[in-house]
């Protein structure tokens, strides 16, 4: 596999994860007991940290791309793995 095709791999597990851990962590201005303002919708944060969003979701996306090549070296699943239905090779 080309280091390219590994980058492209990569940057699409970052997104996804990011995406994925976006309503981890987050608390709401009920929740922690701040005052609203005027006109401000009910499920916003009191404080986005959106770097800390990026640092998980790159560590996240680390392990996930490790597993995702390891598993294209070693071919521990493959797609004959996968199928659930229909006729069976044997």
């Amino acid at each position: 596999m080309q280091w390219t095709s590994i980058l492209a791999i990569y940057f699409l597990f970052f997104v996804f994860s990011a995406f994925v851990l976006l309503p981890f962590g987050v608390r709401t201005h009920d929740e922690a007991g701040v005052e609203k303002v005027p006109g401000q919708a009910d499920s916003a944060p009191v404080e986005f940290r959106g770097g800390r969003v990026l640092l998980r979701a790159a560590l996240l996306a680390v392990l996930v791309t490790a597993a995702y090549v390891l598993n294209y070296i070693y071919a521990w699943i493959t797609v004959d793995d996968l199928m659930f239905w229909g006729p069976w090779a044997e």
